[in-house]
């Protein structure tokens, strides 16, 4: 549990300064002062409620992840982080090349020229 607090509270610091934010820019966000909010990315236990909001403050979702399918979600952030974008499987077609951030719904229902 407590790496995985710690790889929690990294990731919100990594996500607050990806987004040019200072721990101050924090109280106008979700109302957390700074002390509060560096105690709290430092060795913070937060309850639900306060990282549900703080997630909201930075442009986030938390989410539940099933073990199984954790791997598979880490290969789309890592591709979607690296720039890597995800192509249609049919070699037919002329592959336009999307990151999921621009759609994230693409191929999930297949091609929906197909009918």
């Amino acid at each position: 549990m407590f790496t995985t607090m710690n790889a929690l509270l990294q990731q919100l610091k990594k996500r607050r300064i990806a987004l040019g934010l200072k721990q101050n820019d924090m109280m106008l966000r979700v109302g957390v002062s700074r002390q509060q909010y560096q105690r709290l990315e430092s060795k913070g236990n937060p309850r639900l409620d306060t990282l549900a909001l703080i997630a909201k403050g930075l442009n986030s979702e938390l989410m539940l992840i099933p073990n199984e399918k954790l791997s598979a979600v880490q290969a789309v952030l890592d591709s979607e982080h690296s720039g890597i974008a995800l192509q249609s499987s049919k070699p037919a077609q002329v592959k336009q090349t999307k990151s999921l951030s621009d759609d994230p719904w693409q191929d999930l229902f297949g091609d929906e020229n197909e009918h």
